[in-house]
């Protein structure tokens, strides 16, 4: 009762944070650009809520993720730090092959140093975000021993839902245009059911690792290396083309992340029934 209870206060909390970021900036004028008090309130809120939760509402901090549980778990390691990395190239190549994707202000030497310079910002702001999403969200709905595909849809949703200020609001036109000509609500909607296919692969790896390390070296390659790709021009997606195989949110990108996550489960469940007939051996032998 009191894990529903407190998990209700944060969604709420959530979804409201960033309409209450909103309605801050509507009284303070001449903000920088994407760096407003009201983005701040945003970003911030639901990682305060999980602390105060936890610290006076009996959630604890028992199963926040922070071990990094290296025995047994390296290769998810490596998995996470590759998956956007391969997902993004295998994308890249076949939009060459079909001619959907021109290259021609790629270069690798920048796009070396663009991604290397962002791995550091992009791990601290990360840490705190799989904190929430991971750490708390996915850790406490999970303890409820609910349904997987309502674990993924829930999670995703609400992740998903605390953007919508972000999409319709925070983010400018010219970003969203980069990655897919839309208008704000039908992108909102779009980067809604991204997250949700998304959020199969990382509750996978946080389900099979108990620990939000793996996830935070994910999240932070994606905002590292596929974010600029697209944000500072580096490729250039045919017109109409871009629904199919933005980096971002095309259609074929989002299939192959929500393939991936889905191959995880099954190797957990897989795991799962190893672990479960090797107890039930080592009860039989002892008895």
């Amino acid at each position: 009762m009191k894990t529903k209870r407190n998990l209700i206060i944060f969604i709420v909390v959530v979804l409201l944070s960033g309409w209450l970021g909103v309605f801050v900036d509507r009284f303070i004028t001449e903000q920088p650009k994407g760096d407003t008090l009201g983005m701040g309130i945003w970003l911030v809120l639901p990682l305060l809520t999980t602390i105060l939760l936890r610290a006076f509402a009996g959630d604890g901090w028992r199963d926040i993720g922070l071990l990094p549980n290296l025995k047994g778990n390296i290769k998810w390691y490596v998995v996470s730090l590759l998956i956007y990395p391969v997902i993004t190239s295998t994308v890249l190549l076949l939009s060459y092959i079909f001619e959907w994707m021109g290259f021609p202000d790629f270069n690798l030497d920048t796009i070396v140093s663009v991604f290397v310079g962002g791995l550091l910002i992009q791990f601290v702001k990360n840490f705190f975000e799989e904190s929430v999403w991971r750490g708390y969200l996915t850790s406490k709905l999970s303890s409820l021993k609910i349904n997987d595909f309502w674990l993924y849809f829930m999670v995703g949703g609400v992740w998903g839902a605390w953007h919508i200020p972000y999409f319709l609001v925070f983010l400018s036109e010219s970003d969203i245009f980069s990655v897919l000509p839309v208008n704000r609500w039908l992108f909102a909607l779009i980067g809604i059911v991204t997250m949700i296919c998304w959020t199969v692969m990382y509750t996978e790896i946080y389900l099979m690792t108990k620990s939000i390390w793996p996830l935070v070296l994910m999240h932070m390659t994606e905002d590292a290396l596929v974010n600029p790709l697209i944000l500072d021009g580096y490729i250039k997606i045919a017109q109409g083309k871009e629904f199919f195989v933005s980096p971002t949110a095309g259609i074929i990108t989002t299939l192959l992340y929500l393939m991936v996550g889905l191959i995880l489960r099954t190797k957990r469940k897989k795991l799962e029934k190893e672990i479960v007939s090797k107890s039930t051996t080592t009860a039989i032998v002892k008895i």
